[in-house]
């Protein structure tokens, strides 16, 4: 790795902000250490060597708000950092690869993010004392997971750099759970830094006082070329499988990586597409709903099967499991709540990994129709599914242009109703008749 921003593909613009912010926040950093020498007082690692110095305090003022100009002025002029980034940009743009990337510039001994220090690759590997990073594991981020991670991030650093919080799928904050954010961004230790990622800035994905009081980095879809020469240099993956996996994962890193490395992900997909074929009947469309929710169940319960186990048999060794004796009996008739909140906890797990398999399946229908359409349009443009462009071409003849829109907007309105919390085996039942009446 060249440096902490190599793996970030395709968003040349967002990864020059973030090292300008970088080297701005190791200017802070510099001049309060100065500060403190100047001052006579000793700047340990593990004590705070700005001391309230008015550079970093000006971290702690929201992003709009007064005095937040001349912060920025006092380490780079228009570098623009701040307390709190909210990373934007449509699914596989590398949300959360820009903000751990950024994270771990902030905490490079070096403020470059030069990817061989110790604060670059304990931050990249999720292993730095510092760095929070909050990934909801059901359907929402509650109050009280908030609440404990705010309290955290009002510590100390114990590197003498900065406390930062990552907050994946920051859009599925609780209200609850968003006001507890909103108090801590709005009123900040000068050394912490709140990195959020969400689809986008709207209301529903992010609340607008949350908004107002954070810098923005809008990311883009990567172009296909682009992710496939990272899968070929990094992963080593063949040229001509790189592309075909990048094209089919439309520009979303980790997905094409698995299409490329994972033969049942790709037999998954195969199955996806197969679906145009199937849909001759009523009947017809009823089963190949079942068949798409029943193998986005099966890749769910496949993918949390292992750490399901492992929490249950680690609780269970906490709780005395296996031991002898009436003290070890009575632990386990009192353990019945904990393993409750467990199996309530791996319950929320599953659907989302379940809902997650499901987006997956509809974003590869989605590019099918997709492609029909352009078809049909004899639009310029090279096909999201090359291995199904014969039966998507044969599609646009049968369907035309206004048909391949209606079942693209089908698709489309399929994500949006599961997103809303429709039961997906509605919302994937009425999207297959759809597809069949065109």
């Amino acid at each position: 790795m060249t440096d902490v921003f190599a793996d970030l593909v395709g968003q040349d613009e967002a990864v020059v902000t973030l090292r300008r912010a970088s080297a701005s926040a190791a200017a802070l950093l510099r001049a309060a250490a100065a500060a403190v020498s100047r001052a006579g007082a000793p700047a340990a690692g593990g004590a705070d060597p700005a001391g309230g110095h008015d550079d970093l305090d000006a971290l702690a003022e929201p992003v709009d708000g007064p005095g937040a100009a001349e912060g920025r002025a006092a380490a780079d002029p228009g570098a623009g950092m701040t307390h709190a980034w909210i990373f934007t940009g449509p699914p596989g743009s590398g949300r959360s690869v820009a903000a751990r990337a950024f994270a771990a510039a902030l905490q490079c001994v070096h403020g470059t993010g030069c990817g061989h220090c110790p604060g670059c690759h304990t931050t990249l590997a999720g292993t730095h004392a510092d760095v929070r990073l909050v990934v909801p594991e059901g359907l929402s981020i509650g109050v009280n997971e908030m609440r404990a991670l705010v309290l955290r991030a009002a510590s100390t650093p114990s590197g003498g750099r900065w406390q930062i919080v990552i907050i994946e799928d920051a859009d599925r904050l609780t209200e609850a759970a968003g006001n507890a954010l909103l108090k801590a961004i709005e009123e900040p230790p000068p050394r912490t830094v709140f990195l959020l990622c969400a689809p986008s800035t709207h209301p529903d994905d992010i609340s607008v006082t949350i908004r107002s009081r954070c810098r923005v980095v809008p990311l883009r879809q990567p172009p296909a070329g682009a992710v496939a020469e990272v899968l070929v240099r990094r992963d080593g993956i063949a040229p001509d499988v790189a592309e075909w996996a990048a094209a089919a994962a439309q520009g979303h890193v980790g997905r094409a990586r698995r299409l490329a490395r994972d033969p049942e992900a790709r037999q998954r997909r195969d199955a996806v597409l197969a679906v145009p074929r199937r849909l001759t009947g009523v009947g017809a469309a009823f089963d190949a709903a079942s068949a798409l929710i029943e193998a986005a169940e099966a890749e769910a319960a496949a993918s949390v099967a292992e750490v399901d186990e492992a929490e249950r048999a680690a609780l269970q060794t906490a709780l005395g499991a296996g031991g002898t004796g009436r003290g070890a009996a009575g632990a386990m008739r009192g353990a019945a709540g904990q393993l409750k909140d467990l199996e309530k906890r791996q319950k929320s797990r599953a659907t989302r990994a379940q809902r997650d398999a499901l987006d997956r399946a509809l974003v590869d229908l989605a590019g099918f129709y997709r492609d029909a359409l352009t078809m049909a349009l004899r639009a310029p443009v090279a096909p999201v599914h090359t291995d199904t462009a014969a039966l998507a071409g044969a599609g646009a003849q049968k369907w035309d242009a206004d048909g391949a829109l209606r079942r693209l907007e089908a698709v489309l309105e399929c994500r949006a109703a599961i997103e809303a919390n429709v039961k997906p085996r509605i919302a994937v039942e009425a999207m297959m008749l759809a597809l069949w009446k065109g």
